[in-house]
């Protein structure tokens, strides 16, 4: 099976098609890959390292106002895109080409569709991004991770909801690993924060302030993780805040082994990404979450509602935190054992650890089909 894979900007994005060439791997798959990326995004690091042929074309996003320069220039170049495109599937040759989002997808989905080739779109978000909703009236299938997504694609042949294949690489994360990582015992209750790889001002304010509300608490060990921007400014703010910082606070710049240490966690803090979200459902963990205010369409406050609606996570508004509101609701969450156990039953319920199983027989069906067509 020759596969070529397109997403970029993001780890949203390119986490999930990275999990379907896993899960390839996993089921004894005989398969060649092509990522196709854009120039500028994190893919130029992330899928060199996981070791899968990389090649990239120039494309931007369009902008808010619709006749600037700026705007005519993303238009050459997702024309220039689209021929480049169509240059690199005719050399590789693919049985189907599979995104999953951003701006990088728009030329190589929509060449692909063009060539003939079968295409698959994955959607990670609640409310769908531009691209994606482009790509819906060319695409074979679109695939989506939330429920809520499947009637926003009016235009496509065929919508399906399969979950974000990142929460199958997950569900068998080891928790004793976790915890002896973290250096902590086995019957360990842990709260995680997590201001994401690169840090998210907020949050990490927030972590500051919430420090010297945390030594009257020694039964719960807290993790914050500020990401490694903000790690030594952090951690000497949070020495000056409590003097000495109490054993159980854990400080890090980043966590390697976050499967693992997410399954070890009662009670997760952080933002509500995608993959992120796929990842603690997968695994069932509780978790207050902060959407960033900062993203395309507010697409993670639609995301984070989803899961509060159905019972597995609380959701704080980032103009509502402070250090003194997030302990307050954690406060309540662990000292209430009835009410993570309910939390995290919902979570596990809104889980979809057979997401890449379902994406990888999606392809295969798509191929199929287009074999049978020929003959």
């Amino acid at each position: 099976m020759r596969i070529i894979l397109t997403g970029g900007g993001t780890g949203g994005h390119i986490y999930p098609a990275l999990a379907i060439a896993e899960q390839c791997r996993e089921q004894g798959i005989k398969a060649e890959f092509l990522y196709i990326g854009g120039k500028r995004g994190l893919e130029t690091k992330i899928v060199p390292e996981a070791k899968i042929r990389f090649e990239s074309i120039d494309i931007t996003g369009f902008r808010r106002s619709l006749f600037s320069l700026e705007n005519i220039r993303t238009i050459n170049r997702f024309i220039q895109g689209v021929k480049i495109s169509k240059k690199l599937i005719r050399e590789f040759r693919p049985d189907i080409v599979i995104g999953t989002g951003g701006y990088v997808c728009g030329p190589v989905v929509y060449a692909a569709a063009k060539l003939g080739i079968p295409t698959l779109v994955h959607e990670q978000n609640a409310i769908p991004g531009l691209t994606n909703l482009f790509l819906s009236g060319y695409a074979n299938t679109v695939a989506v991770s939330f429920e809520d997504a499947l009637p926003r694609f009016k235009r496509a042949k065929r919508v399906l909801f399969t979950g974000n294949p990142r929460a199958t690489m997950v569900q068998h994360a080891d928790r004793e690993r976790g915890l002896a990582s973290l250096g902590l015992p086995a019957d360990a209750q842990i709260v995680l924060m997590v201001g994401g790889s690169r840090g998210a001002r907020a949050l990490v304010e927030a972590m500051v302030q919430a420090a010297p509300l945390l030594e009257q608490k020694p039964d719960v060990h807290y993790v914050f993780v500020t990401g490694e921007i903000y790690y030594d400014e952090i951690y000497e703010r949070i020495e000056e805040a409590v003097e000495t910082i109490p054993t159980n606070l854990h400080v890090l710049p980043y966590i390697p082994n976050m499967p693992e240490v997410l399954a070890a966690t009662s009670l997760l803090i952080g933002r509500a990404g995608a993959s992120s979200l796929a990842e603690i459902t997968s695994l069932g963990t509780p978790s207050i979450l902060i959407p960033s205010p900062n993203v395309t369409n507010n697409h993670q406050e639609a995301n984070a509602l989803a899961l509060k609606k159905a019972g597995a996570a609380e959701m704080l508004l980032e103009r509502d935190l402070s250090g003194q509101s997030l302990v307050t609701i954690v406060d309540r969450i662990m000292n209430d054992k009835q009410e993570r156990k309910r939390m995290s039953e919902a979570s596990s319920a809104l889980g979809t650890p057979q997401s890449a199983f379902l994406l990888l027989e999606e392809m295969q069906r798509l191929i199929a089909e287009k074999k049978a067509d020929k003959h």
